[in-house]
């Protein structure tokens, strides 16, 4: 290495170009300005041509100018010139940390413009840019001439070289570092070497920032619209606010465009999306075989943001409104069958909560009277916990209303105020007991009942009241021990609830209808899920949890039945599992191995002849990778048509991904309705009918992702046919906008 002597001298050679004279005060005093110009110079061997004023330095030769480093096994620097040429191992460092190697490079002294043969360049985010020939330029912009980009890594694990799975290949290529975008002139992108796509025009950034231009195409073919195009354009117009729009290209019908706002800032964020076409649709009541079609407006609308006051008030918004009941399916943009909008206002701090919200719905179901749907404003929820023990328990205090409209049906007020009182103790044998104490007074008003074609669920018109008052005692006894290499938990649960006997049906059902026993209700004071239906008189609880833990093994279960001095029939129907004194049996398993497999078990079964009224089956089985999936649902309660929020239903969910190698996989899915008319007499299905099914095939290696999918839709409505779908995905690291 260049001894300091020497190396200093070299310091002074740069910054003055001419011979070096004693300095003034005044000389003195511009020496910062000209260090900023020194060029630092270190080699293991320098030569000097006084003659020529020609610097060079062989071996390890490292030159630095304004964070810009240079390092070559030679460097010729001709100070008469200004023109440093490096050769051999050519290695240069931008102050952003973007790196070139090369065999040649010509630049200034400044270290900043020139020409390099046979370019590298290893970008900050971890991409490359490779040249036969380029230029820098005094901006630090590049230029570079029958040039290729990627973003993929061109050497495997073991550091050998591959060649990556996609390029971009330009005649020229334009680098600026300060924009951090690459833009592209006769650019072609190859794929697995092969040419696959002209891309005329590309531009792109490397790195994280937003940047504004287009992204990715994706590419449709369905039975429905035809071959389809999606291209979209990206709009950063701030560091937190960005907007994309996209435009869909169809071969049969029009064409449909999209817009999508997102905002960012301290207080929250929120976000607008609409869908708009004109074109033709079938209307999804139609009674003839060939309806005709009817063009119009068609589009959708969605938003939701959330928004936080300060610590303890936020308010939220969501709103979902479509043109008409097919138009989501049509384009495949949802399968929904009911969009809900909603706000709410809510308070939320340690020990109490205020909610102060409304509720709309747009229902999407054939046959089902939009003027009948209910829209419920405002929706009132107070609730209060009282940190400090009132005589050893823990007080909870609730107020709610709710206010229920429909432009043709029953109208709805309810008003309710309720406390809670829990007591939990552990005795000295290892139970642990809980005492509950509630009561609850409602108020209801309701009009136009006799429009309610339910009648289990009209009550009575006009005003109404009501008062509730229980009594719980629940005791839990768990046992741990040793067992199969593991930890075991048996708990036998027994509980009692009493309340007095109740008006029920004198006020109105509006959010307690779907009611069915099962594991997650079986020991709650009410098992209806909502405030309207309240179980009365009194009933006992019993079931029985067991649990073992193992390293690689988890199992829980739990089973449980309930037994009612008195019929439960006149506010739940026979088939539900709670009518009768005696509940029908109800019971979860969930089993646990490693990651490979998950398996989830719910039943019900008849407490007179065991047959199973519920059984439901999830269950995952494999590797990340590889692995299968299935769900099963039977319902067999045999509720009459009249309760639409009761019907049976039988159905199974396949689904599964297959690795072939490191890369690439298959997939597919498939929904079966195994419903026929004994169980549910309105349904069409003959019990075996293809919902949907799917079939893909997909790549992807970190930088490259792509897929086919294939997707056939059984189902008609209206101009939602059914029919198949051809979905092409392609996904490339860093190229988008």
């Amino acid at each position: 290495m260049k001894s300091s002597p020497a190396l200093f001298t070299l310091f002074l050679a740069a910054a003055m170009p001419t011979a070096a004279t004693a300095q003034s005060q005044n000389d003195a005093a511009a020496a910062p300005d000209q260090q900023q110009d020194e060029i630092e110079f270190k080699a293991d061997t320098i030569d000097y041509d006084f003659e020529n004023d020609i610097v060079t330095a062989s071996g390890d030769v490292i030159l630095n100018r304004d964070g810009y480093k240079l390092r070559a096994n030679e460097v010729v620097w001709n100070r008469k010139t200004g023109m440093v040429v490096a050769e051999g191992n050519i290695r240069s460092t931008s102050p952003d940390g973007d790196v070139a190697y090369g065999d040649r490079i010509e630049l200034t002294d400044s270290l900043r413009d020139g020409a390099v043969d046979n370019l590298l360049l290893v970008l900050e985010d971890g991409s490359r840019l490779a040249a036969n020939r380029s230029e820098r330029f005094a901006d630090g912009s590049l230029a570079l001439h029958n040039a290729a980009y990627t973003a993929c890594a061109v050497t495997t694990e073991d550091g050998c070289p591959k060649s990556p799975s996609w390029q971009i290949k330009a005649v020229k290529v334009i680098y600026d570092p300060v924009q951090k975008r690459v833009k592209y002139e006769g650019a072609r992108i190859e794929i697995f070497g092969l040419p696959v796509i002209p891309l005329p025009g590309l531009s792109h950034p490397i790195s994280d920032e937003n940047r504004s231009g287009l992204l990715v195409p994706d590419v449709k073919l369905d039975t429905v619209n035809g071959l389809g195009v999606t291209v979209p354009y990206y709009f950063s117009i701030a560091p937190n606010q960005d907007a994309t729009v996209t435009a869909q290209i169809f071969t049969d019908v029009a064409p449909l465009f999209s817009g999508n706002f997102r905002s960012l800032d301290d207080k929250g964020a929120f976000q607008l999306t609409g869908y708009a076409t004109y074109g033709s649709r079938i209307p999804t009541g139609a009674s003839q075989i060939s309806p005709d079609a009817e063009s119009d407006f068609r589009g959708y609308f969605a938003t939701n943001g959330r928004f936080r006051l300060d610590d303890k008030w936020s308010v939220s918004q969501s709103a979902r409104i479509a043109s008409d009941r097919t138009f989501l399916r049509r384009y495949d943009i949802s399968d929904d069958d009911s969009l809900r909008s909603t706000i709410n206002l809510e308070r939320i701090s340690d020990s109490s909560y205020f909610s102060l919200a409304g509720w709309a719905f747009q229902t999407l179901r054939v046959n089902d009277p939009q003027n009948r749907v209910p829209v419920a404003l405002p929706v009132i929820d107070y609730r209060k916990r009282f940190n400090d023990p009132i005589l050893g328990g823990r007080l909870q205090l609730q107020a709610n209303s709710l206010a229920i409209g429909r432009s043709e049906g029953q109208d709805t007020q309810r008003a309710f105020g309720s406390a809670r009182w829990d007591l939990r103790k552990l005795t000295d044998w290892g139970q642990e007991i809980t005492l509950t104490g509630y009561v609850r007074g409602d108020v209801y008003h309701s009009d136009d009942n006799a429009l309610n074609e339910t009648a289990i669920y009209r009550g009575q018109s006009g005003w109404q009241t009501r008062a509730i008052a229980t009594a719980a005692v629940d005791v839990k006894w768990p046992f741990i021990g040793e067992a199969f290499g593991g930890t075991q938990t048996i708990t036998p649960r027994f509980q009692v609830v009493a309340s007095p006997g109740l008006a029920n049906l004198s006020v109105p059902n509006e959010d307690a209808r779907a009611v069915d026993l099962e594991d997650s209700n079986l020991f709650a004071l009410n098992r209806f899920p909502g405030y309207d239906r309240y179980e009365d008189n009194v009933r006992a609880t019993y079931g029985l949890e067991w649990e073992i833990n193992r390293p690689d093994l988890q199992v829980n279960m739990i089973v449980g039945q309930s037994y009612r001095l008195e019929n439960n029939n006149n506010i739940v129907p026979e088939g539900t599992g709670l009518s009768d004194r005696f509940s029908d049996i109800v019971g979860r398993t969930n089993v646990r191995f490693k990651d490979i497999v998950k398996f989830t078990h719910r039943f019900r079964l008849d407490k007179d002849n065991l047959a199973a009224r519920r059984n439901e089956i999830d269950a995952t089985i494999g590797t990340k990778g590889t692995y299968a999936q299935i769900g099963y649902l039977r319902l067999n309660r045999n509720i009459g048509a009249e309760l639409e929020d009761l019907r049976d239903r039988e159905e199974i969910r396949l689904g599964g991904r297959y690795q072939i190698d490191q890369y690439w996989s298959v997939f597919g899915s498939a929904i079966i309705d195994l419903t026929d008319r004994s169980e549910d007499p309105i349904s069409v299905a003959d019990g075996y009918e293809p919902v949907r099914h799917r079939l893909g095939v997909a790549y992807d290696d970190g930088c490259l992702s792509m897929g086919v999918t294939w997707r056939y839709d059984y189902e008609d409505t209206g101009d939602a046919r059914r029919g198949s779908t051809f979905l092409f995905r392609l996904a490339l690291r860093n190229l988008g906008v």
